[in-house]
């Protein structure tokens, strides 16, 4: 498990801080528990019913799910979502990638994503959505949290499964 993790200040007193705290603490988790696996173990889909969910197929997954609400809907950056033509297309693991170019573009979605809300506050609005409303730099956030945090649960079986390791 990565050792940098460290766990936000109880006495925070700066949200968006708090809340980004939080949000990199996962997203060090997640990449803990992928780093070590090999190719084949970071794409093994153990689960019949769910064949794209792989270790690695979930990073890709929150590389873009960080890409849209940070940077595209919180940030406003006009760069391209990685959604893809179907729902399962984040999942997907390109035969030219690997276990370490999957983790470099996780955390190069980290810098991309600290640039684009850089200077926000926490009831900053983001970008219009369909009814005319902007959510808050607030809401965006604690859905990262809560995204990326279920996600780091997925992993914990992935990497279990994959070659026994336990762990936080």
């Amino acid at each position: 498990m990565s050792s940098n993790r460290v766990w936000p200040r109880a006495a925070a007193d700066d949200e968006v801080r708090l809340l980004t705290d939080f949000l990199t603490f996962l997203r060090l988790t997640a990449v803990g528990k992928v780093e070590g696996l090999s190719r084949e173990q970071a794409t093994a889909a153990p689960i019949p019913t769910s064949p794209v969910v792989t270790a690695l197929g979930v990073i890709k997954h929150l590389i873009a799910v960080e890409r849209y609400w940070l940077s595209i809907e919180a940030g406003g950056l006009d760069v391209p979502a990685l959604w893809g033509e179907d729902a399962d297309a984040s999942w997907r693991i390109e035969d030219h990638e690997t276990v370490a170019s999957v983790l470099a573009d996780y955390r190069a979605e980290w810098e991309r994503s600290a640039e684009a809300i850089a200077g926000l506050g926490p009831g900053d609005r983001t970008r219009a959505d369909r009814d005319g409303n902007g959510r808050t730099l607030r809401w965006v956030l604690a859905h990262l949290v809560q995204e990326t945090g279920r996600h780091v649960g997925h992993l914990d079986f992935l990497r279990e499964l994959a070659d026994g390791e336990k762990g936080e």
